[in-house]
């Protein structure tokens, strides 16, 4: 069956997601399980969009709106744009689908770090399109190292702003330096699925490189502060011009409706965004504490997790975690071999992890 298969997809490592709940559970017969491994808001979803969703399931038998008219609207109206500024999808990984097939050409290149999201190479891969990539500089993307590396044939450069897997991010006076340096013609893809968990000042303003620049794309999500990771609902800010292109390509009825109703009132509630925000920067600081007490490394991250140098293989480090019930991601699939990428939880979820934690690696410093 192997010479059925195109070569582009024989190359593809398939994406690795955060091991769920009730698979564990029902492996190792665990009543309790603490997933802290796919960066999810351990508060559940925004109340605002569970009442949507309750609201309008009568209508699950119809097609759902397949331009996203009212949520583009509301879009539109939070962040002083138009509607013809925004393109929704499935995720965020249908949308840097949608930009690879709109707009990079089969001899065309993209560009991005080493060690990002891991999506960026995977759907580039699935569509045929070469990917070249720059080494992180301190765990943080490398502009300078990003700019050498772009030639005639880039169309993409994608920026995870802040980074998976590190948590780090890039400042405003980088990012003028880069954009500045870089050839109007290549597309520049602000990845800024965690800008809401951002607690620095120096933070770019990327909306305000929409009216300098008309090749910028913005991807932002409801899946990580707001709770709604199992909607899939994303989407895309840009370019009139830059819209349309992407609506060709863009499959109808790709967010279904109650993801659209959720977004609608999520956008709404900002007592559950600030509730989220003080959750993970308390969070974030106790694990620190903790990660400090028993000499473990970790990377500083303005977002919803934290990666922590286990100082061991990173793979036993997580089998022996899940044995007992927590579960964190193992980094091997990024080239970390000795990390893990842990999401902040509940006081209760972490203080749990960082015992186990401390537990699987002997309870001794480093």
């Amino acid at each position: 069956m192997k010479e059925l298969v195109q070569k582009s997809a024989l190359a593809v490592k398939p994406y690795i997601p955060g091991k769920p709940i009730e698979e564990t559970k029902r492996q190792l017969g665990l009543k309790q399980i603490f997933k802290l491994a796919s960066n999810e808001n351990p508060l559940g979803p925004s109340p605002k969009a569970v009442n949507a969703i309750k609201k309008c399931l009568a209508g699950i038998n119809r097609y759902p709106d397949s331009k996203g008219f009212y949520l583009k609207k509301k879009l539109a109206k939070y962040f002083s744009l138009s509607a013809e500024n925004f393109v929704l999808g499935n995720g965020s990984d249908e949308l840097i689908d949608v930009l690879i097939k709109t707009f990079v050409e089969p001899d065309e290149n993209i560009v991005t770090a080493d060690t990002t999201f891991l999506e960026y190479k995977i759907i580039a891969q699935v569509n045929a399109r070469k990917v070249k990539k720059a080494a992180l500089r301190y765990f943080k993307y490398d502009l300078e190292a990003i700019l050498k590396l772009v030639d005639k044939k880039t169309k993409l450069i994608f920026i995870a702003n802040p980074n998976n897997p590190t948590g780090t991010y890039v400042t405003r006076e980088e990012v003028k330096k880069f954009l500045n340096a870089l050839p109007e013609r290549v597309i520049v893809v602000f990845d800024e699925a965690y800008d809401a968990f951002i607690d620095v000042d120096d933070y770019p303003n990327s909306l305000s490189y929409l009216k300098n620049r008309k090749k910028i794309v913005i991807l932002r999500t409801f899946s990580k502060a707001y709770g709604l990771a199992g909607l899939r609902l994303g989407y895309a800010i840009a370019q009139p011009e830059l819209v349309t292109y992407m609506e060709r390509i863009r499959q109808p009825f790709n967010v279904n409706s109650l993801a659209q109703a959720a977004g609608l009132a999520a956008i709404d509630d900002s007592d559950f965004l600030k509730k989220t925000r003080r959750l993970t920067l308390e969070g974030k600081n106790f694990i620190y504490q903790e990660l400090s007490k028993m000499g473990l490394g970790y990377v500083p991250s303005v977002a919803n997790f934290i990666l922590i140098d286990t100082g061991t293989d990173s793979l036993k480090v997580f089998k022996s975690m899940l044995k007992f019930g927590v579960i964190v991601r193992d980094m091997k699939q990024y080239g970390l071999n000795n990390f893990i990428r842990l999401t902040i939880g509940t006081p209760k979820e972490n203080s749990r992890s960082m015992q186990v934690l401390r537990k699987v690696l002997g309870g001794q410093s480093r």
